[in-house]
């Protein structure tokens, strides 16, 4: 089954119209898409006006939609209209742990994973459930936020 493997640098303007398009909301906090490929994804968010909250940090939905990006994006990619399967976010735990302040790093390294769960999808037509973690880093490397995100998805072709 073929899927997209991008770089930051190969973006260019077809990341940012599918955020304008798809999750304008994103589009408009400013998360950027650093690298998607084999092994996970990565995305990030800068501390700035729009996504600020009281206390002069990201906000937590700001963070949020972020590291979902970084989980969404590992199954959107295999989604096409040979692929077709839906998507539904069941579930969200986050623990936060310092101030998001700068920019904040959105890591999922569920990649192998995620390509095993999209072959038993396709096996069957029964909805199936992956959770995967996302880890967040400031600038120096300090952890200030981990989420699961649990997807249920399910085979939408004719063929079953």
């Amino acid at each position: 089954m073929k899927h997209l493997v991008f770089r930051q640098k190969a973006l260019g303007p077809y990341f940012w119209f599918f955020l304008l398009k798809k999750l304008p909301l994103a589009f408009f906090a400013g998360v950027k898409l650093i690298n998607i490929d084999d092994q996970g994804s990565s995305t990030s968010l800068k501390f700035k006006w729009i996504n600020q909250n009281p206390f002069h940090s990201i906000y937590f939905a700001a963070m949020q939609m972020a590291a979902e990006l970084a989980t969404g994006l590992l199954l959107f990619q295999y989604r096409s209209s040979a692929t077709p399967f839906s998507m539904l976010l069941l579930r969200v735990e986050a623990e936060y742990h310092k101030k998001a302040v700068g920019k904040i790093t959105f890591s999922c390294n569920e990649g192998n994973n995620v390509q095993s769960y999209i072959n038993i999808i396709f096996s069957g037509n029964e909805g199936q459930v992956i959770s995967m973690p996302v880890m967040a880093h400031n600038e120096n490397g300090d952890l200030v936020a981990d989420f699961i995100f649990s997807w249920s998805c399910k085979n939408t072709s004719s063929a079953n």
